[in-house]
């Protein structure tokens, strides 16, 4: 199959903490237990992450049981239909915005998922050197 899923873990600034792309047919769950384990170890004073709604189900328990973190799913408000801001997921939406703006992230350029997790920690990097530099 082709294409590729990014899934991404962003602190409350909305800056990069970890970064899986894979295959488009793997789903999201298990996408996002990738993240967890790449998250396990490197950031001891994490207890609670907000997720999708794609990443419900028993990914909340694994999370819990074997990473000891509270995984909170974003739901939409009953009744709302089309576009509404959901709280917490703007975060992640507006860092995907930021690293779209990249040309070489704009589209899968990549043969690789290594590759494209390497442009995206590029990208970051020089956003968050390009805020430091800022008067």
């Amino acid at each position: 199959m082709t294409g590729r899923k990014r899934h991404i873990a962003v602190d409350t600034l909305g800056l990069l903490l970890v970064v899986v792309v894979h295959a488009a047919n793997i789903q999201d769950r298990q996408g996002g237990k990738r993240v967890l384990e790449k998250l396990q170890g490197r950031f001891p004073n994490l207890f609670r992450i907000w997720a999708d709604g794609g990443y419900a189900g028993q990914l909340v328990v694994w999370t819990w049981l074997c990473c000891g973190w509270f995984l909170d799913i974003v739901q939409r408000p009953a009744g709302v239909h089309g576009f509404s801001v959901l709280p917490r997921r703007w975060v992640v939406e507006r860092t995907l915005a930021w690293l779209g703006r990249y040309r070489r992230l704009s589209k899968d350029y990549e043969v690789l998922p290594k590759t494209s997790e390497t442009w995206i920690y590029m990208a970051m990097s020089c956003l968050m050197l390009n805020r430091l530099a800022t008067p």
